[in-house]
């Protein structure tokens, strides 16, 4: 991109061949490729067990934009303001078609049309509006309602429940109707027109939306409160890299796609239905994983939003909270104690997994979702999410799960987990496999940890399972084969055992790190999914080798399809779309590779090294301990700042520790702290009176 260009808008003559590649807008409750004839809505799924998908709803502003005499067109997604324009121009004027949903009012999409006139013109200016809107959806049976305020209404609810005995969703749309042509007379040199869409679960919820859309567009509000939740959103969150520009503009595309998943952030609903591969956009029935949420939501796109985001962050463990008791139905069924995640979640927290082996096997989702409540703790010492908002509860269940799944082996003296598939889905019925062994064995000692915070009882077994559960290991080659009886050479799927380093910090010497990389990238499906080269370009910058780690980072690349930053699953376009998944891996590469931030309990670690292509990575708005940093990295020096104290400075303050030579360095609000770069060191970011004790 060139430099005189902002790289927050992403704009092309052309739209992409492959209307898949065409641009999500969502905000957190509703989602839509720009253009399609449906949406979806957060939480509302069509059909029980593994034929639960993402319900379509049919979308009035599913509205092409033509004029007859249109010599140029323009596309653009406003990363800034989430606005996509189409801009067409012709002869006589200029018509402007904006689409956006709101980022403020969950329930509301917007589409409006500006005609402009050239000077030399005194011709009408006319632009068709050409829908591929009928009320109707394969899922949900719509009836006509009422009219309510020159706007159109149909009502519904889904056709099959997640379970028997469930009720099925509603839906309603109230939204104002669109005109096939506009038309501005020769008397006027512009012209504006706005049309409201309105989803909703209820009459009473749609009616008040709609009304709200009604008075903010009276007032000439509506656009500007949409636009500035957006410029308050990213006030709190900034990651950049200067040196690169399509790696700046990848950074900036997979931020704007991630927040596009989540609820704003004064959203008190606590209504969020988690993320799923593909976003809210995507995800009807037999594509993109029908919208279900898997450990992608809590091992790939959680931790990149949770460092600048911890209402955010919450929202995802609280979406875990509303599933504990499919969790537990889950358990009881397999013959288990406590909770099990499903593989595959939708609303209840039963499993909706289409195949059965993966919801029966693939266990070591309970070890993801258990690493994202540690993760949060660690980052927030927020303990009222583990009192009031019942996360001990989760904690605890998975832990007694894990206790009542795993078999003592007498021969060798520790606890095997038996039947397992891996994150590597090549692999199944296997045994011990080592993410899931180690993920377990971490679950388990968080328990203890969590139990003795909170002053609760811990039963022996935790610990005693923690300690003894078998972790495979080759002496002879210092690696971790991915499970028992795994042959050195066989292909592997994705990123498995080197999530080991990082994000499950297993201690390991740099030799064995180094091995688990060499000996897994020689065998890594090249067109496996696209998270997987962020993780070894993580592992690399642990070991110094920066100029390896951006070689296999930009491999990232062939998964970024056309102009608007979508990504694939599969870099030849294939798989799930837009691959939040693969997004979020890319962005810890940078945010955990380049700075080497660690978080642990009672501080941050970190260890920066930049690739000799990026000069400077700009990070705004990290939030530790509810006080917010920037960090800027460069080549020789760290500066760190902080921008706001999240307590009193008589009762709390965040320092620096320098490894080298010990100094710690306090901060205070406003006035920045550099101090070189030490290559291979080690500093950490404390708080120096931890609001409780560990």
């Amino acid at each position: 991109m060139s430099s005189g260009l902002d790289p927050y808008i992403f704009t092309t003559d052309n739209l992409p061949s492959d209307p898949r590649f065409l641009p999500p807008l969502a905000n957190g409750l509703l989602g839509w490729r720009v253009f399609n004839s449906v949406l979806h809505m957060g939480g509302v799924y069509n059909g029980e067990g593994g034929h639960c998908h993402r319900a379509d709803v049919p979308c009035p502003v599913a509205v092409k934009a033509e004029m007859v005499d249109a010599v140029h067109h323009i596309y653009s997604l406003n990363t800034n303001t989430g606005i996509f324009t189409h801009t067409l121009t012709s002869a006589n004027g200029t018509a402007s078609q904006s689409l956006y949903c709101h980022r403020f009012y969950p329930n509301i999409m917007v589409m409006e049309v500006l005609l402009e006139r050239q000077a030399t013109s005194d011709q009408p200016v006319s632009v068709n509006l050409v829908s591929s809107f009928t009320p109707q959806s394969k899922d949900i049976v719509f009836e006509t309602g009422p009219g309510y305020k020159g706007g159109s209404y149909i009502l519904g609810q889904t056709s099959t429940a997640e379970f028997p005995g469930e009720s099925c969703p509603s839906v309603h749309l109230i939204w104002t109707p669109v005109p096939s042509t506009l038309v501005l007379p020769p008397e006027q040199s512009q012209g504006r027109w706005g049309f409201i869409l309105v989803v909703a679960n209820s009459l009473d919820s749609a009616q008040s939306s709609f009304d709200e859309a009604l008075g903010l567009m009276a007032t000439g509000d509506l656009r500007p409160s949409h636009e500035k939740a957006w410029k308050e959103l990213w006030l709190q969150s900034k990651v950049e890299v200067s040196g690169s520009d399509d790696l700046n503009k990848a950074l900036i595309g997979c931020m704007f796609y991630l927040l596009s998943a989540f609820p704003s952030i004064h959203d008190d609903s606590r209504s969020f239905g988690g993320v799923s591969p593909g976003g809210l956009s995507n995800g009807g029935d037999g594509q993109d994983y029908w919208g279900h949420v898997f450990w992608d939501q809590d091992i790939w796109m959680y931790p990149g939003i949770a460092l600048f985001y911890p209402k955010l962050a919450r929202a995802v463990l609280e979406y875990r909270v509303g599933t504990v008791d499919g969790a537990k139905d889950n358990a009881q069924k397999q013959g288990y104690k406590g909770l099990k995640f499903p593989w595959e979640s939708a609303v209840s927290g039963r499993e909706v997994c289409p195949e059965d082996i993966y919801g029966q096997q693939e266990i070591h989702i309970n070890g993801d979702v258990m690493l994202a409540f540690q993760h949060y703790l660690h980052l927030t010492e927020d303990l009222s999410m583990f009192k009031e908002g019942r996360g001990s509860e989760v904690v605890y269940g998975v832990a007694d799960y894990w206790v009542s799944r795993v078999k003592w082996n007498p021969d060798d003296q520790m606890y095997h987990l038996l039947g397992v598939m891996p994150p590597d889905e090549y692999y199944y019925n296997v045994n011990n496999s080592v993410y899931t062994n180690v993920v377990a064995k971490l679950s388990l000692q968080f328990a203890v940890e969590l139990a003795d915070l909170l002053q609760d009882a811990a039963p022996k077994e935790w610990q005693e399972v923690a300690e003894r559960i078998k972790i495979p290991f080759d002496q002879e080659s210092q690696y971790h084969p991915e499970f028992d009886g795994y042959t050195k050479g066989h292909p592997v799927k994705q990123a498995d055992t080197v999530l080991l380093g990082y994000p499950l910090g297993l201690p390991m010497p740099p030799e064995v790190r180094r091995n688990d990389l060499t000996m897994y990238e020689q065998v890594t499906d090249p067109n496996g999914p696209a998270m997987t080269w962020g993780m070894f370009a993580i592992g690399w910058l642990e070991l110094g080798e920066a100029e390896k780690a951006q070689l296999l980072l930009e491999k990232c690349f062939k998964n970024i399809q056309g102009p608007f930053q979508v990504w694939s699953e599969s870099s030849d376009g294939s798989g799930a779309v837009n691959f939040l998944t693969g997004m979020g891996g890319f962005l810890q590469a940078v945010l955990f590779g380049y700075t080497g931030l660690r978080v642990q309990r009672n501080c941050l670690t970190f260890s920066p090294l930049l690739p000799n292509d990026i000069n400077e990575l700009c990070l705004r708005g990290m939030n530790y301990l509810g006080s917010k940093m920037d960090w800027l990295l460069r080549k020789e020096e760290v500066c760190i700042i902080l921008r706001e104290q999240a307590h009193s400075a008589d009762t709390f303050h965040l320092q620096i520790v320098l490894k080298e030579s010990g100094m710690k360095i306090p901060l205070t609000p406003g006035q920045p702290v550099t101090f070189p770069r030490q290559p291979g060191s080690i500093c950490k970011v404390e708080s120096a009176t931890s609001c409780w004790p560990f």
